[in-house]
C-alpha cells in the first residue's frame, strides 16, 4: 500500500517550508506556532525578526493539568488556545499571524486556532 505525501513526516516538513517562505511573524504580529504530537498540543507567539519566542502553552504543564485530565484531544487543544489567548492579552498582544506547520487545519489545529479567536486574538 503506497503512503500519499499527506501522511508522511516529509510531507509535512515539506509542506510547512512552503509555508513559512510567506509567514513572518514581527513584535506587532508575531507568528503563532502550532505543533501537535500524538500526546501533547504545544502554541508558542513568535517574534522572527529578534528570532525570540514571546509566550509559550502546552498541554504539558502543571498548571494545564489542573485544569484538564487528558491532552492529546480536540478539549485539551481549545483550552491551550484559550489560555494562550489570555497570556498574549496581558503582553498587549492583539494580532498575531496562524502557522499552522504544515498540519491540516483540522480537528486539534483547528480547535486550538477557534478557541483562540473567542478569546480575542485576530488574524
Amino acid at each position: 500500500m503506497r503512503m500519499t505525501r499527506w501522511l508522511t513526516i516529509e510531507g509535512r516538513a515539506r509542506r510547512h517550508k512552503r509555508i513559512r517562505k510567506d509567514i513572518v511573524g514581527t513584535p506587532e504580529r508575531p507568528r503563532l506556532c502550532v505543533y501537535r504530537s500524538l500526546n501533547h498540543m504545544y502554541a508558542q507567539l513568535v517574534d522572527d525578526l529578534k528570532g525570540a519566542t514571546i509566550i509559550t502553552v502546552s498541554s504539558n504543564t502543571a498548571d494545564f493539568r489542573e485544569k484538564m485530565k487528558s491532552s492529546g484531544n480536540v478539549k485539551a487543544a481549545a483550552l491551550v488556545g484559550e489560555m494562550l489567548a489570555e497570556r498574549a492579552q496581558t503582553k498587549g498582544i492583539t494580532k498575531v499571524v496562524f502557522d499552522r506547520a504544515g498540519y491540516r487545519y483540522h480537528g486539534r489545529v483547528k480547535a486550538l486556532a477557534e478557541a483562540a479567536r473567542k478569546k480575542g486574538l485576530i488574524f
